[in-house]
């Protein structure tokens, strides 16, 4: 597979849509409120909403710069409204009218003509004909005024320089002052028979189609919960993903609330989903339907910290609840306690309705179910409920690291049985529900968790033998803790200790890579495209890219690259002897501009040289011929890689000669990190250039760290080394090794004759380097 970071640029392919699709519109709102956007055809949004507070207010935005789809994807970004005409029919009940006071405003933020930022207040009910719940409104961004009463208190709008629009909700008891509302407060409100017009009325629209793509892609409501689902829907498609989608329902949006002692908690009081959770999951589904995308629905037992119940949290053995490192932090339910698992049956029962009212084969996923471990190895197993279940089993374990005590295993082993029971009751309620839909279960497993290097005997409850199979139909494992901390070499030994332990072989198993946390790591993706791409070779059924959000923040692509099978290698040597007459060249591709002043722009597009050989002088007789004639069908000519040692630098010594263990620097310890790419450095200081070693020779590579020589390490596949236990931090690593090239034949066509090399001429035998196909 390929894949590529991009940004939008000219050339990309382009459509038009008119400014205030529907699609695009967004929403925003403070917990513990819910609001949610969904279109409601070409012309019409619908927006639901939830109030518990007095004071809660939603917002329907529309923005000048599209922050949300993928850069091929995106609007154009203009701030000019003027020449701009809105009109559409607005409708609503359960929220403040047009007519009331603090009814829907408008509020445009932006500059003024003299671009100082500023705010306008714009009252619909100034620009409505209709009554309150029932209107059509009409605003010409060329003539509007902002103000309560108008025209005493007209303001006009400076159109010219804008940033977003934003429409206000708020409950009927809204009147500016806090308190909690008597019983939550439901609402909606429509705006259809949208038409925009005038000279500004129309938008670029980034309309890339990529090719279906091998790599499936994951999502969650959490990261989405303020757009449309058509906008969602529609990037997932455009982007070439097809098949199943995973979508995690989330932990802190999907549910109902009531109001208890100073604070919101779950609650089941009039349905299990909040109103515009399942309205936009209704909306989600019947879009994936009609994309012909399938939906794995994914559920973990992770709920936002503030809205649980103090007594279905996981807790320690200081009382400490089970907390997250998310801020604000999620907890974990405890799977003992009988009141949290069967709210999760209901949730889980109500996802699966939806799925199978909008047709979709039901497959559901049990996600990251685990017993969580608080600082300081303090394992979350002491909640009443537990300890009641475990009865004499229940012992202290002040450290889960390390080695464990017969009973601490046992209870630990008991805690697996828990955990399992749980999660079999869970899939079994979702399969109930889905009757005949039923298309599978999914268990997801978060491998740097479960498998925790310090903590080895906590497997026995958080790997349970209770989940082998067949108790899933498909194993899914995730691993980007390690990915991004360049620890992928732990995935591999990972994945063969859960099919020994659970059964589940290669090929009943689903991967999912990534994801980049932060915008300014996104170097991070070279990583976890690598570690998709490697987890398909290996065998997987599926391999997912996590997460869409963080795939369109970025401009991330995947693809099916068409060289892919060029990259094709086989490891086998070329068959002769090279002298040092071979011909060599290094090269690069700058590419130049000339001003017609003569200066010059100059950008390099390669980070490494690329090498060219001509291998012509190793055929010396009628055997070589033979030998590299054989060699030259086996690749089907330039079609497969082998690998070239190149007569003139495949050492990492400065000399050429045997390697040593401190010839090159590699990095510097963490105390965490296990592999390390060989590189080879060329030039110093500023200029200096790293070359990344694919093909070290076997046996010849030396490491050092700290500058002691050590034999403590392996390869990998990809040529990398693999201590067994981390280099501490700050410790230098450096290495030394002799190494080959990875080259094709640069034609499709061999020629070399017997006269040729009697007559002393030299056979000519292009080669070219290719990029490491792994």
């Amino acid at each position: 597979m390929g894949w590529a970071l991009v940004a939008a640029e000219p050339h990309h392919r382009k459509n038009w849509v008119k400014r205030f699709d529907p699609r695009f519109w967004t929403v925003d709102f403070a917990r513990p409120m819910m609001a949610s956007v969904g279109t409601k055809g070409p012309r019409a949004l619908r927006i639901e909403a939830v109030f518990y507070n007095k004071q809660d207010l939603a917002g329907l935005i529309w923005e000048a710069e599209d922050r949300w789809d993928h850069p091929l994807l995106a609007y154009e970004t203009s701030r000019d409204f003027r020449r701009t005409q809105l009109r559409f029919r607005w409708r609503s009940a359960g929220i403040k009218p047009l007519d009331a006071l603090h009814g829907p405003t408008l509020t445009i933020e932006g500059r003024d003509a003299g671009g100082n930022p500023r705010a306008w207040y714009v009252r619909l009910w100034n620009y409505a004909d209709g009554s309150g719940e029932d209107a059509v409104i009409s605003l010409d961004f060329d003539a509007l005024d902002g103000g309560f009463s108008l025209p005493g208190e007209a303001e006009r709008v400076w159109a010219g320089d804008i940033d977003r629009l934003f429409i206000s909700l708020v409950p009927p008891a809204y009147d500016g002052g806090a308190g909690v509302l008597a019983s939550r407060a439901e609402g909606w409100a429509e705006m259809s028979e949208i038409s925009c017009s005038g000279s500004g009325s129309v938008l670029a629209l980034g309309d890339a189609v990529l090719p279906e793509q091998g790599l499936g892609i994951a999502t969650g409501y959490d990261d989405c919960y303020n757009q449309s689902p058509a906008r969602v829907v529609r990037q997932i498609v455009q982007l070439g993903y097809r098949g199943d989608v995973i979508h995690y329902v989330g932990m802190s949006h999907y549910m109902r609330l009531e109001a208890n002692s100073g604070g919101f908690y779950l609650s089941l009081a009039g349905g299990t989903l909040c109103a515009p959770c399942a309205a936009w999951h209704r909306d989600f589904a019947a879009e994936c339907r009609a994309a012909g995308l399938g939906i794995i629905w994914s559920l973990s037992y992770e709920i936002f910290n503030a809205y649980c119940w103090g007594d279905w949290k996981q807790r320690d053995g200081n009382g400490a609840p089970a907390l997250t490192g998310w801020e604000p932090p999620s907890t974990l339910l405890s799977p003992a306690n009988g009141a949290a698992m069967g709210y999760l049956q209901l949730v889980a029962r109500a996802f699966v309705a939806i799925g199978r009212a909008a047709g979709l084969a039901v497959k559901f996923q049990v996600g990251e179910p685990w017993w969580w471990t608080n600082p300081g190895g303090k394992l979350c197993a002491y909640d009443a409920a537990t300890s009641q279940a475990l009865g004499a089993a229940s012992v202290a374990i002040a450290d889960i690291r390390g080695p464990q005590t017969p009973g601490a295993r046992a209870m630990l082993d008991a805690l697996g049985a828990l955990l399992a029971g749980s999660t079999a009751a869970l899939v079994a309620a979702a399969r109930h529900e889905a009757g005949t839909d039923w298309a599978g279960s999914h268990l997801l497993v978060f491998l740097p968790t479960v498998l925790d290097a310090e903590a080895p005997e906590l497997r026995r409850a958080n790997v349970p033998t209770g989940w082998a199979a067949p108790a899933f139909d498909v194993l899914q494992l995730e691993d980007y803790d390690w990915v991004t901390a360049g620890r992928g070499a732990e995935t591999a030994p990972a994945r063969d200790l859960m099919v020994a332990r659970l059964g589940y072989p290669v090929a009943e198993q689903h991967y999912l890579s990534g994801f980049v946390l932060r915008a300014e790591d996104r170097a991070q993706w070279a990583d976890i495209a690598a570690a998709a791409r490697d987890a398909r070779r290996a065998g997987v059924a599926r391999a997912f890219i996590w997460a869409l959000p963080q795939v369109t923040r970025d401009g991330f692509l995947g693809f099916e690259a068409e060289e892919d099978e060029v990259q094709a290698f086989d490891a086998v040597d070329f068959p002769l002897a090279i002298g040092r007459e071979a011909v060599a060249v290094t090269e690069f591709s700058t590419q130049i501009i000339a001003s017609p002043s003569g200066h010059e722009q100059r950008a390099s597009e390669w980070a490494e040289a690329r090498m060219r050989y001509d291998a012509g002088p190793g055929v010396r007789s009628e055997d070589d011929v033979r030998r590299l004639t054989d060699f030259f069908r086996a690749r089907r000519g330039a079609a497969r890689g082998f690998r070239f040692r190149d007569p003139f630098d495949h050492s990492s010594a400065a000399d050429g000669g045997a390697p040593g263990a401190a010839d090159q620097p590699i990095s510097v310890g963490d105390g965490v990190r296990r592999e390390f790419a060989l590189t080879k450095a060329y030039g110093a200081g500023d200029a200096v250039q790293h070359r990344t070693i694919r093909l070290p020779v076997a046996g010849s590579v030396r490491a050092s760290v700290a500058g002691a020589e050590t034999g403590g390490f392996t390869l990998n596949a990809a040529g990398a080394l693999l201590f067994d236990t981390p280099p501490p931090m700050g410790a230098a690593v450096r290495a030394g090794f002799l190494f080959d090239v990875p080259v094709r034949f640069a034609e499709d066509r061999l020629e070399v004759s017997r006269a040729t090399f009697l007559a002393g001429e030299m056979a000519s035998v292009p080669l070219v380097e290719v990029r490491a196909p792994w």
